[in-house]
């Protein structure tokens, strides 16, 4: 018997707004098919950041269909300053960027996507941040047939996903009796943890923004997080993500109290701890927020089946306690041939000002407010500081 022959790969650009948002469906089931997705590249976090942060004239996402089904797709967006950059849709508040490729056929689509990037990108040089090791666009950027750079980006913490209970096993010995007595303390108080369901995820995010802004009120909150537009996207992309099993969104009670709230982001193998609020009165009461956090997080991903546990951006001291593992992401930077001169500056100048922010961090600690708020201002697409996560300043 002779088989039909198997259809080409078609690469289109999608530039308006209503297509993308029309792509919903079949972007989820591709989403699904992706094994190094992350909750970041799903639709529903993907267009709610665009609804917030986007303009339809800098939409350009690439897209790859075999015989009609979406098999490949690139979120990005065109920025003209400081020079014309393709960057990530999701802006600084999405922890990883990659592109998406069907499993079942990555190398076609990421030669696909390739040749797509070379069209959309004819005057711009590719700006790809926060690339995860085992991302899609590590395999386009090796097989990029231009000039490329690769640079490194924010370093990520990232646990077992197991119960805390089990993770204090494997650590040193004062160490986990320490972290026993704070899950006794917690559990002699009565903290009530409950999960909230879609209808009341809107309202839920307005409460967990309120109770982060009470957290940090005088310390150096982010200031992107206290922003309508934050707040908006937040509630869009968490209620479809709650709903589609892509988000848990839960509160922690005390005395029928609402004294916290937790979100937390799902795909694949990872949940990530993305933001969350406590009211101060918790610390009044000894309870140690990242434990009681962590302990529902943990439990959360383990009872899915998850295996990374992630406390997202931020390599904090205070993270070292729970012994993760160090996971660095990458910039990787790409151009068409034409454009070296245009892709070295743009290299340059990344790197200089990764320098002067090492340099700043460590002499002037105290500048950290500063340089968030000059980084956050308003009218920069997407623009926050990069905070970290957890238990760090501005999460």
């Amino acid at each position: 018997m002779t088989l039909p022959p198997r259809s080409s790969l078609g690469v289109t650009l999608c530039r308006d707004g209503r297509e993308f948002a029309a792509l919903a469906p079949e972007w989820d089931a591709l989403h699904r098919r992706c094994p190094s997705a992350t909750p970041f590249q799903s639709h529903a976090w993907l267009h709610s950041w665009w609804l917030s942060y986007g303009q339809d004239s800098n939409l350009r996402v690439v897209l790859v269909r075999r015989g009609g089904r979406l098999v490949g797709a690139a979120p990005l967006l065109l920025a003209h300053r400081p020079m014309p950059l393709l960057m990530p849709m999701g802006g600084a508040i999405s922890d990883f960027f990659d592109v998406l490729a069907d499993g079942a056929e990555t190398v076609a689509v990421v030669g696909a996507l390739a040749h797509g990037l070379h069209r959309a990108a004819r005057s711009s040089v590719i700006d790809l941040r926060e690339v995860r090791p085992d991302a899609v666009a590590q395999r386009l950027f090796s097989g990029w047939s231009g000039p490329r750079a690769r640079l490194t980006d924010s370093t990520c913490m990232e646990l077992p996903a197991a119960p805390l209970a089990t993770l204090a096993q494997e650590m040193s010995g004062s160490r986990a009796q320490r972290v026993r007595a704070k899950l006794r303390k917690v559990e002699a108080l009565g903290v009530v943890c409950r999960e909230v369901p879609a209808d009341r995820v809107p309202g839920t995010v307005g409460d967990l923004l309120r109770l982060h802004a009470l957290q940090w009120s005088g310390r150096g909150v982010n200031p992107e997080h206290l922003r309508p537009r934050f707040a908006a996207h937040l509630a869009h992309a968490a209620g479809r993500m709650v709903r589609d099993g892509g988000a848990t969104l839960t509160e922690f009670l005390l005395d029928g109290e609402v004294l916290a709230a937790n979100l937390s982001l799902h795909a694949g193998p990872l949940t990530g701890c993305y933001l969350y609020g406590a009211h101060p009165r918790l610390r009044e009461r000894k309870v140690d927020v990242a434990t009681l956090l962590l302990r529902e997080v943990s439990r959360q991903a383990a009872a899915d089946g998850r295996s990374v546990l992630s406390l997202l951006r931020g390599a904090e001291q205070y993270k070292s306690y729970w012994q993760p593992v160090q996971v660095v992401n990458q910039r990787l930077l790409m151009a068409r041939p034409a454009l070296e001169p245009l892709l070295r500056l743009r290299t340059s100048q990344v790197a200089a000002r990764n320098r002067a922010a090492a340099t700043v961090k460590a002499r002037f600690p105290a500048a950290r407010e500063w340089h968030e708020r000059i980084t956050a201002r308003p009218g920069r697409v997407g623009s926050t500081s990069g905070a970290p996560h957890l238990t760090g300043a501005g999460r």
